[in-house]
């Protein structure tokens, strides 16, 4: 789901599009915070994804000694924000973000209302991105969130959380509800930050820490020995860890298990 946060006037000469479930944020006040949980840290290099109709966008458009830039992949949403916005010019970038390049050298920060139907595609994107990343405040809805911020042994703890709670500290930030929307959408929404770790887990590679993962939850209800067998030797499955499900480990647990691994 795609959510764009209302301008000024209550007229917009733009399509909210059905096909990608696009919903029009009309609470001015969600967008201010949303605005202002960016600000709680200095910002220098800002990229916003998906502006839509410019409500958060504005706000960034007055603020001083930032290099702004936003990707928008909607050809109308391009050309309103062309016309309404003149202060985007050179700053709007009619693309993919999934196939864009990174925007800025150095380090730079993140935000968005992150359509439904990519945000994980987005966020693994960002965690490419991880060491030129200060931080990301992303809408999303609820429980795609509550799915990046849960904790092992939880039921909607899985990939997206292992891997992302490896190298980002997430805060949630507020919940935004269905009415804020025309039209409300049949979810809830929520807001969070990703602030990338200081120091990443203990692992042996990255390479094996994503296989791991990946293959322990691609086979969520079997016994971890069962799911990962074919990357350890029979020695080492014989651990009584591996009687647990992979919902059950920890990440500092996934960690370790890198070094036991099969070559």
């Amino acid at each position: 789901m795609v959510y764009f946060c209302g301008m000024m006037s209550p007229k917009r000469p733009y399509n909210l599009k059905k096909s990608l479930g696009q919903h029009f944020l009309k609470d001015e006040s969600v967008c201010r915070q949303i605005v202002d949980s960016v600000r709680q840290f200095p910002v220098k290099q800002l990229l916003e994804i998906g502006p839509g109709g410019g409500a958060i966008t504005k706000y960034f458009l007055t603020w001083q000694d930032i290099d702004f830039k936003a990707v928008e992949i909607d050809r109308e949403k391009v050309a309103f924000l062309k016309k309404n916005f003149p202060a985007l010019n050179g700053h709007l970038l009619e693309m993919d973000f999934l196939q864009m390049e990174r925007p800025f050298e150095g380090r730079f920060t993140i935000v968005g209302n992150f359509p439904y139907n990519i945000s994980t595609e987005i966020l693994f994107k960002v965690l490419e991105w991880r060491e030129q990343v200060e931080h990301v405040t992303g809408m999303f809805q609820k429980e795609v969130a509550q799915r990046i911020a849960a904790p092992a042994g939880n039921k909607i703890y899985g990939v997206t959380s292992v891997l992302l709670q490896a190298f980002f500290e997430v805060e949630w930030l507020f919940e935004v509800s269905e009415q804020a929307f025309n039209p409300p959408p049949k979810v809830k929404s929520a807001v969070i930050r990703l602030t990338p770790r200081t120091q990443g887990p203990n692992i042996e590679s990255e390479k094996k820490f994503f296989l791991l993962v990946k293959t322990a939850f691609n086979q969520r209800r079997k016994t971890l020995r069962n799911a990962v067998k074919g990357l350890f030797t029979p020695e080492v499955l014989k651990d009584s860890l591996f009687d647990r499900r992979a919902e059950q480990l920890t990440l500092a647990e996934f960690a370790a298990l890198t070094w036991r691994m099969g070559q």
